[in-house]
């Protein structure tokens, strides 16, 4: 058991004005530890915040690598070394596959996908350098789950962070270096407003199931959302004191209920069609 107390831990934060990771650098604020965190809106950072010591309000753009790689030289800079990374910045696409623009697309994993792979990058030496740390890749249930339609290019960034964190967790593993995948369920953020999730440029009329699952989304489930995100930011730093934190971890009430139902399809299908599947073997 180490003897280093948990709350001279550096947290690096992206995404941190709104939503999750507001509420996480709030709280972690609130119980002293150091904290970076990143917004392309440096102003609303120190307005959420304020002026405190322990508090490094950056400006940085996830989808620029030499934004980035400043904002992760400057919180050690300012604190001697980084612990815990939190990839949380992120927002959702909706539209249907067919709807939505090659640049629609482009930017959804620009932010999604290559950003967070953009602080990995550029953290991962200091912490192979000190032997230690903790990345969490914040994904979605539709990271897991991917039959909502009107959600498929958001799942599919989610997909992708999914199978990199996978490698990575076996990666970094030797290094000291813990990673967890953070699959949140529906969570009473901003997300959901008109004002973080993007709709389609050009909307196909014809796909009437795509316009019924978005306006379900911003009109009844936002706002109703089971889920506290003041409680995830608990969750966060309970994990990040667990001895050996979970590779894969489904968090909120109803994130399981999605996971159970897919693992049922998947081992029915396997049944359903071993036969045929397994027909491809050689034979001698």
């Amino acid at each position: 058991m180490t003897t280093e107390k948990q709350n001279d831990k550096v947290w690096f934060v992206t995404g941190a004005s709104k939503g999750l990771g507001a509420d996480l650098v709030q709280r972690l604020i609130g119980e002293g530890y150091l904290v970076a965190a990143t917004s392309r809106n440096k102003l609303a950072l120190i307005n959420l915040i304020g002026e405190q010591e322990n508090f490094l309000p950056l400006m940085m753009d996830v989808t620029s690598n030499a934004d980035v790689k400043n904002a992760v030289q400057q919180a050690i800079t300012r604190f001697g070394r980084i612990d815990v990374v939190v990839n949380n910045a992120g927002y959702s696409q909706i539209g249907a596959i067919e709807e939505l623009t090659p640049e629609e697309v482009q930017k959804n994993f620009d932010v999604n996908v290559f950003g967070p792979l953009h602080v990995i990058r550029n953290v991962a030496p200091h912490l192979r350098a000190q032997g230690s740390g903790h990345i969490f890749n914040i994904a979605s249930i539709g990271g897991f789950v991917g039959n909502f339609p009107a959600f498929g290019i958001y799942c599919a960034t989610k997909f992708a962070m999914a199978g990199y964190t996978e490698a990575l967790a076996v990666e970094l593993a030797p290094f000291g270096i813990h990673t967890t995948l953070i699959y949140p369920g529906y969570f009473r953020t901003n997300f959901l407003e008109k004002d973080s999730a993007m709709v389609p440029a050009h909307p196909i009329s014809a796909y009437a199931n795509v316009r019924e699952q978005e306006a379900q989304h911003l009109d009844e489930i936002n706002g109703n959302q089971p889920n506290d995100s003041k409680k995830a930011a608990t969750v966060f730093i309970a994990l990040s004191k667990q001895e050996q934190p979970p590779v894969h971890f489904f968090m909120g009430l109803g994130a399981s209920d999605f996971v159970k139902a897919k693992l049922s399809v998947i081992e029915q299908a396997l049944i359903d069609h071993a036969e045929l599947a397994e027909s491809t073997a050689i034979t001698y």
